[in-house]
Parts: structure tokens; sequence; C-alpha cells
């Protein structure tokens, strides 16, 4: 077998390695055999991964062992060595064949192991480097060859693929375990049933996030809302909670005091402060007394109101940061603590109302009995004193009469006096209606307790009362009893309310996350024990941020309160819709027979979601991606089914409209990176991070620029560079590239103006048009403002079509290209050959230029290709258009298409794309 064939033998092999996802160290223990083998003048490979302090440590190579020391002690320090620390900041690969003339390798390495030459390549992929690889010599130099080096480069981007997929491979983990970790909090804090046992769930959820145990929370007093007080501290914490409490009494601490928590309380965000001695806010007083060196606190808000605040301190010197990803998983946990908080809270806060409101009622009916034994020594008539009462109050006798009645209770019941219920039998207040046959025993008799009961008014509806009886005697004998009762009405409805609250969601009036898991799990037991299906659906809409950042959140929970109907009105009867927060919403069906049970309701929701949304005076257009899973086939438990189904739904959003996936083993969930980046291109207009880079476009017979491209890329502020391939793609779908393409429109016209102001050559500019902004009505006007705004001459700009975009609607295609040349503006074909346009009414059309496909270009050289470039410089000739070819990289390429009477080029031979400062000190000096 020849070399060459060995080679490509290996890296099939590494390749194969990579895909089975196997450990990254034995992948790049298989790049540093072949390396060794293949450059047998190499005396020792090895490959250096990047380490938080900024050095690179050697990880795997050959020999492991050099010199006495195992490569992982070996260290990269870029302050001294030079050499590599000019490969990080080129990415560029640098081979030096005399360490004697060259003074950039670590002096210390190239004396110690007595290097001759040395071999150096960065391990990068699309501007991310992820280490380096070492090739030197023990004193014999390497002489390596132009054809070894691309060798080496060729096993270097197979480490370079298997280290991001081993990258990739952790951060999808990594997701995968904050969203379980999210589930558990959910699943845990709804089985809390007390305060002090969802606030030890939170601290245990923070802990493990933060790596922090001083965590301490505090409320707001459910009675004086105003007040907020220290409530709970981690069982784990350096303090014992009865000094911290101490402290905190010895201290007063609230929203006057402590500048942090009032802006935390009125901006319901979190605040990091690394060093509170720093910072103005933190009251310094205060920080020392606990020993708080740095800190950061949570608001706890449920349904837009404060509860109180979570702080997790720093009592240690050391440096305290938290990243924007744990701040965020931590502050989701808090929000769900929060959500149970509130519910517990509330109860609290109506049981101490219940509780003070039944003691006043004990209270008053003491009160009551020693004014009956008061009466009953004075007359029988007094006992009418008791009118005066504002609780109802009747007397019995042992007949179960009513002998009395004060004016509150009569009101209460519906009678416009008490004689009209004098002498009547209780039963027309205990049941509506008056008996005939008289039981002697009362309902109340011998009982001396509260009670919760209907009473029922005169017109017969009824109401809920707590009532107290107490017996009338007379002597030792019993003569009949006092009942004074209270409409509970109010209390019920509170009740009712807090209910609602602990299991819907109060926009929708959904079910919410609790309630939904209740009836899964339940769903589930009946499913296992009848040997029935069950499927979870998980819902999330389309560009819904979109509609709230444009027409603010009244319209987004409208837009949510018009869903959760249409979502309502496609299930059965047996099924749950839940709103699960945000726009995001889960169906449970239980007792599925067959895939068409499924499919039923989504189409239903499909044709339910093709007709617009009316908010208003705004009609809008929603789209949802549906995520599907089945019990058993796709787990067994309410926490996977929903996390598979939430998986599923991931992968329907990479499929634009309304679309639906059912999970399946090995599906990949979008990442968050990817949600981030379509977020973050909102922004990015306004934040300035878009730039315009221009490639010239040579004449090459003459040597002289005729014009430059104008090509758009996105400088984000954390992430540097983004690949026009990333983000063109999501400006496409969610409509950006309108505004983004109006925005290049006009700095490329402003940018050329310039020039010519500065006596530059008058050279042209070409601008590419997307097919969403040809779709706009108003784009002549747009192209005619943007002239006049630059007062630009509309000779001087070329828009750029692909063919694609013009078979897609002729006519009104042809009616814009008419009125745009007719403004005198050129028009250009761009990917000529690429696309399905027909050559019959190419020639109708008002073009001036065809651009060639750069895929044409770079395979020129071989018979079919340089045929079909051929074809399109005679075509263009014929038709009298000028013609530009792309991509043109070598002198070969340039020199075979002047021979073909192509004089227009554009590519890396001539230039890269290059900023506005640059094209000027290159062509204009």
């Amino acid at each position: 077998m020849s070399m060459e064939q060995t080679r490509y033998s290996r890296l099939a092999n590494i390749t194969k390695m990579i895909n089975m996802k196997l450990d990254l160290r034995e992948v790049l223990e298989q790049v540093t055999t072949a390396i060794s083998e293949e450059i047998v003048k190499c005396d020792s490979v090895g490959i250096y991964l990047p380490q938080k302090d900024g050095t690179f440590r050697g990880y795997v190579g050959k020999p492991e062992v050099i010199n006495g020391w195992t490569l992982n002690m070996h260290i990269i320090d870029t302050e001294i060595d030079l050499l590599a620390k000019e490969v990080i900041e080129t990415k560029k690969t640098i081979y030096i064949p005399d360490t004697s003339k060259d003074n950039r390798p670590d002096p210390r390495a190239v004396e110690g192991f007595h290097i001759k030459s040395l071999l150096v390549l960065p391990i990068s992929f699309e501007q991310e480097l992820f280490g380096l690889v070492f090739l030197f010599d023990y004193g014999i130099p390497m002489n390596l060859t132009e054809e070894e080096i691309q060798t080496v480069e060729a096993y270097v981007n197979m480490a370079a693929v298997a280290i991001q997929n081993a990258n990739n491979l952790a951060y999808k983990e990594h997701l995968i375990n904050e969203k379980q970790l999210l589930l558990d909090v959910t699943r845990d804090l709804s089985m809390c049933s007390s305060l002090q046992e969802s606030l030890d769930k939170c601290f245990f959820y923070l802990e493990k996030v933060l790596d922090n145990k001083n965590i301490g929370v505090h409320l707001l007093d459910p009675l004086a809302e105003k007040n907020i007080k220290p409530a709970k501290l981690s069982k784990d914490s350096d303090w014992t909670e009865e000094n911290w409490l101490k402290t905190h009494n010895k201290i007063k601490i609230d929203e006057s005091n402590d500048a942090v928590m009032q802006e935390v309380f009125e901006t319901k965000k979190a605040i990091l402060i690394p060093n509170v001695f720093e910072d103005d806010r933190p009251n310094h007083e205060v920080c020392r007394n606990f020993g708080i060196n740095g800190l950061v606190m949570f608001p706890l808000i449920s349904m837009g109101e404060i509860l109180g605040q979570i702080s997790i301190v720093n009592l240690e010197k050391k440096p305290f940061y938290y990243s924007e990803a744990q701040l965020q998983l931590a502050q989701s946990i808090v929000d769900t603590t929060a959500s149970a908080l509130s519910n517990l809270l509330y109860m609290e806060k109506q049981e101490i109302i219940i509780e003070e409101r039944t003691s006043e009622v004990r209270e008053k009916n003491k009160e009551l009995e020693r004014v009956v034994a008061e009466l009953q020594q004075l007359s029988r008539e007094k006992e009418l004193i008791l009118n005066s009462a504002g609780e109802g109050i009747f007397g019995l006798d042992l007949d179960r009469n009513i002998t009395f009645c004060n004016p509150a209770g009569a009101h209460m019941l519906g009678y416009e006096t008490e004689k009209e219920l004098i002498g009547k039998s209780v039963d027309i207040i205990m049941s509506g209606c008056e008996t005939e046959d008289k039981i002697m025993v009362s309902p109340f008799l011998n009982t001396n307790f509260n009670s919760y009961k209907v009473f029922f008014r005169k017109d017969n509806s009824n109401f809920p009362v707590e009532y107290v009886t107490s017996l009338i005697k007379e002597g030792d004998k019993v003569v009949g009893e006092v009942v004074t009762f209270k409409d509970i009405t109010q209390r019920k409805q509170l009740e009712e309310k807090i209910k609602y609250h602990a299991y819907f969601d109060s926009l929708t009036d959904l079910p919410n996350r609790i309630l939904l898991l209740d009836r899964l799990t339940q769903g589930l037991k009946s499913a296992k024990v009848n040997g029935e299906k069950l499927a979870v659906l998980y819902l999330d809409l389309d560009r819904f941020k979109l509609v709230n950042d444009s027409l603010g959140h009244s319209y987004g929970d409208l837009l949510l309160q018009n869903v959760a109907k249409r979502l309502s009105a496609c299930v059965p009867e047996d099924a749950t819709v839940s709103r699960q927060g945000g726009d995001e919403f889960t169906i449970c069906l239980p007792n599925i027979k067959c895939e068409n049970d499924i499919l039923k309701v989504i189409n239903c929701i499909n044709d339910s979601f093709s007709k617009p949304f009316n908010l208003i005076d705004h009609e809008i257009y929603i789209k949802t991606s549906i995520g599907i899973s089945l019990f058993p086939e796709n787990g067994e438990t309410t926490e996977t089914l929903i996390k598979n189904a939430d998986t599923a739904m991931y992968k329907s959003k990479e499929t634009p409209g309304t679309s639906y996936h059912f999970f399946s083993e090995g599906m990949d969930t979008r990442t968050f990176e990817s949600i981030q980046l379509e977020n973050d291109l909102y922004k990015a207009l306004e934040r300035d991070e878009l730039i315009i880079f221009y490639q010239p476009q040579i004449n090459y017979k003459t040597n002289r620029i005729k014009g430059v491209e104008a090509l758009l890329r996105w400088n984000h502020r954390k992430h540097g560079m983004i690949a026009p391939d990333k983000f063109i793609p999501i400006a496409e779908e969610t409509g950006l590239i309108v505004p983004i393409g109006e925005w290049v429109l006009r700095e490329a016209c402003k940018q050329l103006k310039e020039w010519h102001n500065q006596g530059c050559p008058l050279i042209s500019v070409s601008v590419n048009l997307s097919v969403h902004q040809f779709e706009q009505n108003d784009l002549f006007a747009i192209v005619k403002n943007v002239l006049k705004e630059t007062d630009l001459s509309p000779e001087y700009l070329q828009l750029e079509l692909t063919e694609n975009l013009i078979v897609k609607n002729t006519e009104v295609t042809l009616k814009t290209m008419t009125q745009l040349q007719g403004l005198g503006v050129n028009l250009a074909i761009d990917d000529f050959g690429t696309g399905y346009s027909s050559l019959g009414y190419l020639k109708n059309l008002p073009i001036s230029t065809l651009k060639i496909d750069k895929s044409f270009v770079q395979e020129m050289l071989t018979d079919d290709a340089a045929a079909i470039t051929n074809t399109i410089i005679t075509l263009a000739q014929n038709l009298k258009l000028e013609v530009i070819a792309e991509g043109v990289e070598t002198k070969e390429q340039a020199d075979y298409l002047l021979a073909q009477n192509c004089h227009l080029m554009q590519g890396y031979f001539f230039s890269k794309p290059m900023k506005s400062g640059e094209i000027m000190k290159k062509y204009f000096k």
C-alpha cells in the first residue's frame, strides 16, 4: 500500500472513531501515533490543551516520558514561548527549520532537549482554538517538506473535529442536566407541604448549582407586608441560625438601610457584587458584622408580587464570581421556589386570619354565655338585648322552634323583620322548608364547638356559615339553646381562590405545572394497570418574543389566552391542556388507541393555527412547534415523558412553520446557544454590532479595481466574529433580513459616496438582495430614497439577485426589476448556473451582469466545469452582458478566465473581504 493510501486509511479510521464518539484521549492518541509514524524524522509529538490560567498543558503524545517528565508535567507559558504565542494569535502553522536562527521558541526547551527544528500547529476550527501540536527533534533537524507539513495539518484537523465534538457533547449533556435539575426542583417543591420544607429544598439545589452553602432568605411578613424579616438559614451554613438571627436583631435590616435590597425589589432582577466594600450600594456595617465579602441577591417573585429575597454570600477572602449561566439557572430555581412559597404563604396568612376570627367568635361566645346567665336571672324577655350583636343570633326551645332572632340574623337570612321567624321550626333555616314531624332532639343540643354548615334564606338560596351553640339553662335544667352564626361566604370564596392559584395558571385558566404533574401521574398509574398508551405533547410558540417586543406584554398575554382557547378546543374531554410558563404548553392525551388519535389532535391544532389571531387592532399569524413522547415507548415517568417531548419539540423548531416530531432515541436537543443567538440578532443593529466588509472586483486585464461587493459581518459583543452562514439563515427565517438588508444598502451607498467625494476612482458597489427584501412592496421606494439620502448616482449601484429569486415570481419580479433599471440601477444575477432559471427568458430580463458561481471557478480546470464556465462567458457576451467570476483563488484560474475573455474577477487571489479603511489604504492611495 502506498504512503498516500496509508494516510487516507488512517484519516478514515480516525474519522470513524470520532463519529463513534469514543473517548477523546483515545482519538488524540491515534492522531499522535499517525503523525509520528508518518513523519519518521520527528523525535517527539505532543498535543497540548488550554488551561484556565492561560497556559497549555501536555495531554497526549509520543514518547510519554521525556527526560524523566511525563507529558502532563509539560507546561507551555505563552509569556516565555513567543512561538506558541504567535501561533495562538495568528492560528497559523509555523515551521522553524533552524532554532539557532530564531528567538521565538522557549529557550529553556531548546537548550534542554537540544532542539534543532520545530513545527507548531494550532488545533482550530472556525477561528476557535482548541489546543497546540508540537513536533521537534532531539539534535538532528527534521528537515520537513511542505507535503509532510500538510500531512500533519490533515491529522491536526481531525484532532480539532474530535475536540469540538467532545466539547459539543459535554455542552449538550450539561444542558440536559440543567433541564433535569429544573424538573427535579419542580417535582420536589410540588410535594412540599410547609414553608421550611420548601426553603430547605431550594437551598439544596442552590448549593448544588452555586457550590456555596451560605444561603439565607428574608420574607415579607404575611400580615404586615411592608415589614421584611429573616426567615430561614441554610442548615449547612458557616453561621448558626441563632447567631444569624441575633445579629439581625442587633442591626435592623430592611429596604430603608439596604440599597441592594431596594434595587432588587424595584428592578425585580438579581444583583451580583463580587466585593461589597468596593461598591457603594451594600450596607458596609451589616457586611462587617456578618463577615460578608461578596454577595448575590435574588428576588423572590410570584405573579408579579415580591415575597422577599434570597442571598448567597462569600465569607472568604478569595474572589467571588458566578457565570451568567449559573445565575440564570439559580434564578430559575428561585422562581420555582417563589411559586411554591406563594401558595404556602397565602395559606399561612389565611390560617392566621381564620384563627384570629375563630378566637374572636369563641370570646364572643363566652361573653354570650355570661349574658345568657344574667338574662336567665332577670327575665326571658331580656334576651332581646342580644339583638345588638353584629353576628346572627337566634334561640330555640326544646321543640326546635325559633323563640327569638336578632336583626342581624334576620337580615342575613333574608327576612325583613325578626318577627317573621318567631315560632317557626329551625328546619326552615337548616333545610329550606318546615317539616310537619318535629324531632324533639335538636341538632345543636349538647354541642359547644365551631362547625361549618349551609343555612337557607327566605328565598331558599343558601350560604355557608360558621356557628357556635350555647345551652340555655334554668338551674340544672336545659330549656333551649342559643345559636350564634356568621356568614363566611367571602372566606369560602377566598379559600377557593387560594386553591385556584395553587393549581391553575391565572392568565389562561389552564392547569399549571403542578396540576399537570398530578394528572399525568394519575394517568400513568391507570395506563400501567389497564395496559393503555398515553401521549405527552410539548408545544412552543414560534417568534413569541417578537410579539412581546414589538407590541408589548399586554398583547402577548392576549395572544396566550387565545392560544389556550384554541388548544382546549382541539383535545378530547379526558385530555389536559396545561401552560408550563412563558409561551410553552403541554397536552396530556390519555387512553391512546393508535397514532391516529394523536394526529387528529395535531391536525386540529395545525388548522386552528393557520388562521390569524386578532389582537385588538392587530392581526398576527403564529406557528407552533410540537414534540411528542409516548408511554411506555419513550418513558415510564412524568419527568422522562415531559423531557423527551421537550427534546422532540426542539427538533420541530428546526423546521419553519407549524410542525411536529415524535421523540426518537438519539434525537438532539437544540442548544440554548442557538436560541440566544436569535435573541441577540434582534439587538445587533441597535448595538452597532453589524459591520460591512468590502471585497474588491478587479479588472485582471488592466489590474485595476472596478468595484467592490458589500458583505455583511456580525461582530458579536461576547462571541466575536460570527460566520454569515450561522446568522444569515436566522435573519431570513425571522424576517430580520429586511431591516438588516436596508441598513446594508444605506451604509454601502454612504461609504461609496464618501470615497467618491475624497477623489477616489468612480468605482461601483454591489449589494445582495434577499428573497424577503424583493417581496416587499416598497423595495423600489427604499432604493430610491437611499440613493437620494446618500446623493449617490444610480449608475454606481449594482443590486445582486439569485436565479431562484427570479424564478419564484416572474411577473412581480420583472416589474420591480424594470422599475429599478428605469431608476438607473444596474442588476446582476449572482451565483449564476446554480439555480433553475430558463435561458429562454434570460434575454428578456433587464440585467447588466452575470456572476459565475465560485463552485465552477474552483473546478474550472476540469473538463466538465470548464465547459460550463465557457458557456456562461459566451452566453454573457452574446447577450452583451458583463461577466464577473467569483472565488478566484489561484493565478492559474485567473489566467484561464482571462484567456476566455472574462476580465472581471474577485476572490482571495486578489484580496479577502476588508474593512473600508483597508480598501482605502490598499487601492486609493
